[in-house]
């Protein structure tokens, strides 16, 4: 099932940048279509004012994933660690999380929603790792304790 594609939806709206400047840092992004038609999210971490991540996120109706055990992402990033983000209810304060490495290359990637673990602010939580009985809400972050430039294009996103 296709969550989102982005040269089949040039309509960006429902996607949210989120950086640091609620906490008072200074990390600036975009996140719009490229000249290639790609979603593209992009910016620069800073980590002025305790500042230091990124983020933009998507918000879905509810979904239901009972049938399905993994997500799948066609991406092109810049050689740096991102974090593939997830909910299952938008309002939770935590997230679901896992990492993953870009290589400057386009690359189709699989995670396990059961390999995504339970955080807020950084710290793992004490709780179990995704359910994979419902999805609200999925996204990424860019959040490597450094300074640093970030370009990460979006071709697609589903569920298997």
């Amino acid at each position: 099932m296709v969550l989102f594609h982005s040269q089949n939806n040039n309509n960006l709206s429902q996607w949210q940048v989120l950086n640091d400047v609620v906490m008072g840092g200074r990390s600036q992004a975009n996140f719009g279509v490229n000249n290639q038609g790609f979603a593209e999210f992009s910016g620069h971490v800073s980590l002025e004012n305790n500042g230091g991540f990124s983020s933009v996120k998507y918000p879905l109706s509810p979904i239901d994933i009972t049938n399905f055990n993994k997500l799948v992402i066609k991406i092109k990033g810049d050689n740096k660690r991102y974090q593939l983000r997830l909910k299952t209810n938008k309002l939770d304060a935590h997230s679901y999380i896992t990492y993953f490495e870009t290589s400057g290359l386009w690359q189709e990637l699989e995670f396990l929603f059961a390999d995504f673990y339970p955080t807020y602010r950084g710290r793992r939580l004490k709780l179990p790792n995704f359910p994979g009985e419902q999805m609200e809400e999925l996204g990424f972050m860019i959040a490597n304790k450094k300074a640093q430039d970030f370009k990460l294009e979006i071709a697609q996103i589903r569920i298997l």
